[in-house]
């Protein structure tokens, strides 16, 4: 199965989080918490406007972005869960 998000929504796969700190301690993943930041897979053509224009969007595939903690809908996609979001719930893209 594979989504195609619609307007200004957007597809994004979470990044793992380290599941070790610095000083060697492993965290379980029933402890860990849901990593902010993932992989953009698909993205929406934008919103139309008021005068019937497609306002485009800044991000693109293959972006890295972060996003708040409560951002985004969970999907499951081939048994991997994703989140669908607006564009407007991204807070940066990471460049590396």
């Amino acid at each position: 199965m594979s989504l195609r998000p619609l307007y200004d929504y957007v597809l994004v796969k979470q990044l793992e989080s380290e599941h070790e700190t610095l000083t060697g301690i492993l965290i379980p993943d029933t402890a860990a918490e849901k990593p902010n930041q993932g992989e953009v897979i698909a993205t929406g053509k934008g919103k139309i406007l008021e005068d019937g224009n497609r306002h485009r969007l800044e991000i693109k595939a293959g972006d890295k972005v972060l996003f708040g903690k409560h951002a985004g809908q969970i999907v499951k996609v081939d048994d991997k869960e994703m989140l669908v979001m607006r564009e407007k719930d991204i807070l940066a893209v990471i460049e590396a």
